[in-house]
């Protein structure tokens, strides 16, 4: 203890402590053991170093201090008290979180809780409610008595709140004649006898009878297809130069347009149309297809949504020639013969109509009692008397015009057919569904020769042809247009897909150039889009409707001339 002191003596004393240290140290030698003798200050570090004994030590106050702990952490490596462990989360806040996503939780959806559920009690109540229609009230709170029943509460205080396990007083059964005596032959009842105040009349009184009269006929009307009153089948001739100097009609196609509309081959090569050029009005509601007049294309046949089809000058004044009404509901699709003198409409009034496009006369009528959604004409000249329509029931049928009786029915789909394309010489033909299919046919043979559905195809509402044969172009309700060979696989060409337009939910009609060398579609959106057929890039759209715009028809003679038609009953032409 002496040493100690001596450390932290100064300069000026160390000779005064020097000599008392000594005397100390030489009267009490004798009697102190050597390890407790005073340091010798030539041995001693004392002088150069400064050692600071002092023990660490808490400072009062500091314990009450509580440690943090980690919200995250999954293991603690030493007991925390209560305190430490649900101290409140500290910490800057983000100001932009919602109540919910402030709130704990230890799941993705929440927070939940731990806690404990009798098995057998539950399936107690769980079996007292679907037998007897009540069951204690499940709720966890305050007010919650365990007396509480949830359903059929007048049920549950008659039974007391039994459970099925506690048996339930038995429910009041009628009383039943009983005769079980074998030898009374003519009184023998067994299990078949009458209850009490049961009546055995089966004739119903007055009111009975109404009532069932009534029930009955709402019955056979709900369940039968009301007939249509005869409606008025007109065509309005709206020129007055119907016939030119030789006696020939409309139908007849000009020689003076510098245009030769006879010829089988096709521009050289086409071109981009670049303004907007003519707009036919006279439908009252959207149009739903349009079609040129075959070969020729000097006149543009329109169905629409206001129950009417119209014919329409290409050239020349660009008039509206003739109106043909004869249906109650709107028009769904149009279809030219191959010389042009007749065309058939198919209607959602459930009806085909065969018409005569120079006379405007019906010719005949064609009805299932199911919507046709597409009709087509057979396209060989030898077959012009059979067309075919696909219905609303699954079923492709095909007509023939001259007896009005039905040839064929292709009933191999499981949706209602949307379209139908001739292929391969016309000796097969091509239709898709709704079912997501396309199935392949050979002409007059009722079994699908060959089925093509994939899980990534979709619903294909429009398809056509190309020029030279061998490609169908799909509009796929995915946006896209898809490409399949026409010819012996009919194999998707996964290489060639036009995007770029909406059409989900709409069937678009789409169209080739005559060169082969640009496709042609419109969108849901009223816009219309041209992409190269090589390389499968967009070239140019434009903004051609109000509304969709369901139909984009390339003239087949014209290099940069294109029809369009839209639901804001305009028919539109581009050059």
């Amino acid at each position: 203890m002496l040493g100690l002191q001596s450390y932290a003596s100064s300069s000026e004393g160390d000779s005064d402590h020097e000599d008392a240290t000594a005397t100390a140290a030489d009267g009490a030698a004798a009697s102190v053991p050597a390890h407790l003798m005073p340091v010798d200050k030539t041995h001693s570090v004392s002088s150069a170093i400064a050692i600071c004994a002092a023990p660490v030590v808490v400072p009062i106050g500091a314990s009450a201090v509580p440690r943090t702990l980690d919200p995250t952490l999954k293991e603690v490596t030493y007991n925390p008290r209560y305190d430490e462990m649900y101290a409140p989360v500290k910490g800057p806040d983000h100001p932009d979180l919602t109540m919910q996503q402030r709130a704990p939780r230890n799941t993705l959806a929440g927070y939940v809780e731990k806690a404990h559920i009798n098995a057998f009690e539950f399936e107690n109540q769980r079996r007292t409610f679907h037998t007897y229609g009540y069951a204690l009230d499940p709720s966890v709170d305050e007010t919650a008595d365990g007396q509480t029943f949830v359903g059929d509460l007048q049920s549950a205080y008659d039974d007391n709140g039994k459970t099925v396990f506690e048996a339930p007083k038995a429910k009041k059964m009628r009383k039943q004649e009983k005769n079980d005596k074998p030898d009374d032959i003519e009184g023998f009842l067994g299990p078949w006898g009458k209850y009490e105040n049961e009546v055995s009349v089966a004739k119903p009184n007055e009111q009975e009878r109404a009532e069932l009269d009534e029930l009955l006929s709402k019955r056979h009307k709900r369940g039968r297809i009301p007939e249509d009153k005869p409606l008025e089948e007109k065509a309005t001739l709206h020129i007055k130069d119907a016939y030119d100097y030789q006696g020939r009609s409309y139908l007849h196609a000009p020689h003076d347009l510098g245009v030769n509309l006879r010829s089988n081959a096709p521009p050289p090569k086409c071109f981009l149309p670049k303004a907007h050029i003519h707009t036919w009005t006279g439908h009252n509601k959207g149009i739903s297809s349009i079609r040129w007049f075959p070969k020729t294309a000097h006149l543009l046949l329109s169905g629409s949504m206001d129950c009417r089809v119209k014919l329409w000058e290409v050239y020349g004044e660009r008039r509206c020639i003739r109106t043909f009404s004869g249906h109650r509901q709107a028009i769904k699709d149009i279809a030219w013969n191959n010389k042009g003198s007749h065309f058939l409409s198919a209607s959602y009034d459930r009806y085909i109509k065969l018409w005569d496009a120079e006379t405007g006369d019906v010719v005949s009528r064609f009805t299932t009692r199911k919507m046709p959604f597409c009709v087509k004409f057979h396209p060989d000249n030898s077959k012009q008397h059979l067309f075919v329509a696909g219905t609303s029931d699954k079923k492709i049928i095909c007509w023939d015009t001259r007896s009005g009786d039905i040839v064929q029915e292709y009933d191999r789909h499981l949706g209602s057919v949307s379209t139908i394309t001739f292929v391969d010489d016309n000796r097969r033909f091509v239709t898709t569904s709704d079912d997501k299919s396309m199935r392949i046919w050979e002409w007059d043979i009722p079994v699908d020769m060959k089925y093509i559905a994939d899980p990534t195809m979709h619903s294909m509402p429009a398809v056509t042809l190309a020029p030279n044969g061998k490609w169908m172009a799909c509009q796929s309700l995915d946006n896209k247009i898809v490409i399949f060979s026409a010819l012996n696989r009919f194999k998707m060409n996964r290489k060639k897909t036009f995007t770029g337009h909406m059409v989900s939910g709409y069937a678009c009609q789409l169209d080739f150039s005559p060169d082969m060398s640009y496709l042609v579609s419109g969108d849901g959106d009223g816009k219309c889009y041209i992409w190269d057929w090589k390389t499968t890039k967009m070239y140019k759209k434009w903004q051609a409707h109000d509304g969709v715009c369901i139909s984009a028809l390339w003239h087949p003679h014209e290099a940069s001339k294109v029809a369009t038609a839209g639901w804001d009953g305009q028919i539109k032409y581009w050059d």
